[in-house]
C-alpha cells in the first residue's frame, strides 16, 4: 500500500481491514473462519483476545506518520512471512535540511539547537556522504523503540529522563547513497520547526546528542565509549518483530510525542511563486521525477511551514538503498554534524521494499475508498503472484492467504 503523509501505519491497516471485512473477495475466508470457530472448544474460544471475526493483517516494517511510500501488508497466514520483508533491503528518498537539530531528528520534533550553515555546499555534502556508504556503525535516535533496561528509549525521552547509558552504535549497510537534488537556501519550501524544547529538555538531550560543539560550527562527534556493546538496548520483553526503520515495528506504538495532524491546506501554505528564469525556479524545477516516473517528495508532498528568507539553510534530496535496522533520521542528523553544521529530516519516501516498488506493483491508498472492483483486481493479482512464488519453495504451512500489499 502507498501510505500517505500524516496517517500512521496502524491506521492504514485499520482502513484496509475495514475494506476487506465488507468485501466479496474475502467473504469466503471470513465464512470459513466463522465455521472454524463454531467447531472450537469452549476453552479455546475463551482464550481468544479478540472475539470479532475479521481479516487478519500485519505489516512488514512500519513508516513514521510523516513518511510516505511502500508499506507491506500480510493477510491471514501471510503475516507469518512478514519477517522476510523486515530483513530485506529498502530504498528511500529523503530530504535533509541543514542548520538545526531536533529531539526526534526530524522536522516534527522540538528545536534543540541551531548551527552555521552558510559554509554547507553540495561539494562538501558529496564528500561527507563517503563516510556513510558501505558497512557502517550507526547510532539510533533517542526517539526510537529500542529498549534499554527493559524500557523503550522514546519513553525516557517523553518523560524527560536521562538514559542509563550511551546509546550504542549498531552495524548497518548502505548499499547506495547519492544526492538526487541540491536545494540552495531560499529555493525550497522546507523550514525548521517553530517549537523549541525547554531548557531542561535541551540539557538532558545534549548529554546524549552532544550538540553544543556543533552549534558553534564544529563537528560534534560523540565521545569514544570504552564499554562493550550494551545487549540490554535490544533486549527486554519478547517482541514479535524486530524494531525497524523510521518507527516502531510493533503496530500501534508511536515513537515521537503526539503530533498534530497535518492538513493539505497547511502543507501548501509555504508555496512560493518564483519569477521566471530565477535561480530558485531552476532549482525547484530540476529533477522533479524519479526514473520510474514517480513524483518526487517535493512535488507530491509539499512540506511544512513557509519558505525561509533568501540565503536560508540549504537542503539536499538523497536517494539510498539500505539494509534492515537503518534509521534515515540518524543519517540526516549525522550528516549535518559531519559537514560542521546540524541536520534534520524534512521528508521521507520509501520507494521500494524487496520486490515491491512505487509505480509498479503497489496499491494506492486512495483506491481503498473506492468501489471493490477498483482495488480487488490488484489484490488478486498480487495474491496469485505470491502463491506462485511460494509454490516453488517447500513449506510446512502453505501461504494460501498471503497478500503482501505494498506502498
Amino acid at each position: 500500500v502507498n501510505k500517505p503523509k500524516s496517517v500512521s501505519s496502524a491506521q492504514v491497516l485499520r482502513d484496509i481491514q475495514q475494506s476487506f471485512n465488507r468485501s466479496k473477495l474475502f467473504a469466503p475466508w471470513l465464512d470459513a473462519e466463522r465455521t472454524k470457530r463454531r467447531d472450537e472448544g469452549r476453552r479455546q474460544r475463551q482464550r481468544r483476545r479478540d472475539k470479532r471475526i475479521q481479516v487478519k493483517l500485519g505489516h512488514g516494517g512500519t513508516l513514521d506518520p510523516m513518511a510516505t511510500g511502500v508499506l507491506i501488508v500480510g493477510v491471514g497466514k501471510g503475516t507469518k512471512h512478514l519477517q522476510s520483508f523486515l530483513n530485506c533491503t529498502k530504498t528511500y528518498e529523503a530530504t535533509v535540511l541543514f542548520g538545526a537539530a531536533t529531539d526526534t531528528y526530524d522536522v516534527l520534533g522540538k528545536l534543540l539547537n541551531k548551527a552555521p550553515y552558510t559554509h554547507v555546499t553540495r561539494e562538501k555534502v558529496e564528500a561527507a556522504l563517503n563516510k556513510f556508504r558501505g558497512p557502517i556503525k550507526q547510532k539510533p535516535p533517542l526517539y526510537s523503540a529500542l529498549r534499554m533496561d527493559g524500557k523503550r528509549l522514546y519513553e525516557y525521552a517523553r518523560e524527560g529522563k536521562e538514559i542509563p547509558r550511551e546509546i550504542q552504535e549498531r552495524p548497518v549497510t548502505t548499499e547506495s547513497l547519492e544526492i538526487r537534488e541540491w536545494l540552495p537556501g531560499g529555493c525550497h519550501p522546507y523550514t525548521w520547526p517553530n517549537e523549541e524544547a525547554d531548557e531542561e529538555q535541551k540539557t538532558v538531550t545534549d548529554k546524549i546528542l552532544h550538540l553544543s560543539a556543533a552549534s558553534e560550527g564544529v563537528n560534534a562527534d560523540p565521545p569514544d565509549i570504552d564499554e562493550p556493546s550494551d545487549p540490554s538496548i535490544t533486549k527486554g520483553r519478547k517482541r514479535r518483530r524486530p524494531i525497524e526503520d523510521e518507527d516502531d515495528a510493533e503496530i500501534g506504538i508511536t515513537l515521537a510525542p503526539k503530533r498534530q495532524e497535518i492538513s493539505p491546506t497547511a502543507l501548501m501554505s509555504g508555496a512560493r511563486q518564483e519569477s521566471e528564469g530565477s535561480d530558485c525556479a531552476t532549482a525547484l524545477e530540476a529533477d522533479t521525477t524519479t526514473p520510474a516516473g514517480i513524483k518526487s517528495p517535493v512535488e507530491a508532498q509539499p512540506s511544512l511551514g513557509t519558505l525561509p528568507s533568501p540565503g536560508g539553510p540549504p537542503a539536499a534530496k538523497l536517494s539510498m538503498t539500505v539494509t534492515s535496522g537503518f534509521y534515515v533520521r540518524s543519517l540526516c542528523h549525522d550528516l549535518g554534524q559531519e559537514v560542521g553544521s546540524l541536520g534534520i529530516m524534512s521528508e521521507l519516501v520509501r520507494t521500494r521494499q524487496a520486490e515491491f516498488e512505487l509505480g509498479r506493483n503497489v496499491l494506492e491508498y486512495e483506491d481503498l475508498r473506492k468501489a471493490e472492483d477498483v482495488w480487488a483486481p490488484h489484490v488478486v493479482r498480487v495474491l496469485e503472484g505470491w502463491r506462485e512464488k511460494m509454490a516453488e519453495k517447500p513449506e510446512d504451512d502453505p501461504p494460501n492467504h498471503t497478500v503482501p500489499l505494498e506502498s
